[in-house]
């Protein structure tokens, strides 16, 4: 795959991804989150069948060499999930998509351990200031003073933090295990296999107390998981080709998770003088 059609393909990935994020969060106030797991992994099947089925490779998403690799990937992208949605849940988006831009980082290091690949000290640089980057989104839920001072909000919003960043090293463990899948796998077994484990997981959530949701929460359901499904579809095809591990859509990421960055440390460096005197609302 060339250039132009990896950044295209993380490009419209990232936005389907933040759509359902979207999506995740509005239903997360009335829905268990096993119940979601389970509606976003069961309802992207329906993406996976259509797509195959007109490729006329349906029969290639049941058939595997590796069972035990797709166990191992389904098991790392369950805790993905769950931890994912825990943090959209108990965090603003914006900060939620922020920590998980860590997932690139993270996957340079695991790239490099588990797969052997060369990565130069520019590159390592570059993920040691990226994750000071990540510090700098982090530190206002490790702030002692606001937990303790902020109540109940403030320690839902630390361990909503602390599921994005564990949910970063989990989706990174599940970017190195595909690697490691594609090599004999195809992209329509990798997708299915993701979405059996993880619905099996959401659906022994079961006994623990599931609701009937309206229409419009229903809805969202289905439709989270239909573009969840095909954004993790575009996810593996576009994995599948490369010789780099650092794609340039990968640290266009980054680049974006860094001007979050700059923009959060403008806006804790100004002054509570000039703070105070800012109007809160347009003057007539």
């Amino acid at each position: 795959m060339n250039l132009v059609k990896a950044i295209t393909a993380k490009l419209i990935s990232l936005v389907l991804f933040v759509v359902m994020s979207a999506m995740v969060r509005y239903v997360s106030e009335t829905v268990p989150l096993g119940q979601v797991v389970f509606f976003r992994a069961a309802c992207a099947v329906l993406p996976v069948v259509l797509v195959y089925a007109w490729r006329n490779e349906l029969a290639a998403a049941v058939i595997t060499r590796r069972p035990l690799g797709h166990l191992g990937r389904g098991v790392i992208s369950v805790a993905g999930m769950f931890l994912s949605f825990a943090a959209v849940a108990r965090l603003p988006l914006v900060d939620a998509t922020a920590i998980s831009f860590a997932a690139p980082l993270i996957t340079v290091a695991f790239a490099a351990f588990f797969l052997g690949e060369r990565v130069r000290i520019y590159r390592w640089s570059a993920v040691g200031i990226g994750f000071l980057g990540v510090l700098v989104m982090l530190w206002p839920y490790l702030d002692f003073e606001q937990f303790t001072a902020g109540g109940a909000a403030a320690a839902t919003a630390t361990v909503g933090a602390a599921c994005a960043l564990m949910a970063a090293v989990t989706n990174a463990g599940s970017v190195v295990q595909t690697r490691r899948l594609i090599e004999t796998e195809t992209t329509s077994s990798i997708v299915f296999y993701f979405s059996l484990s993880c619905a099996l997981a959401g659906l022994a959530t079961l006994p623990f107390g599931w609701v009937m949701p309206e229409l419009p929460v229903l809805a969202a359901l289905v439709t989270i998981g239909i573009i969840g499904g095909t954004a993790h579809i575009i996810v593996s095809i576009r994995h599948r080709p490369q010789a780099s591990y650092l794609s340039p859509s990968e640290r266009l990421s980054s680049v974006w998770s860094s001007l979050y960055i700059l923009m959060r440390s403008i806006r804790f460096s100004i002054p509570k003088s000039v703070k105070a005197i800012t109007p809160s609302s347009p003057t007539p």
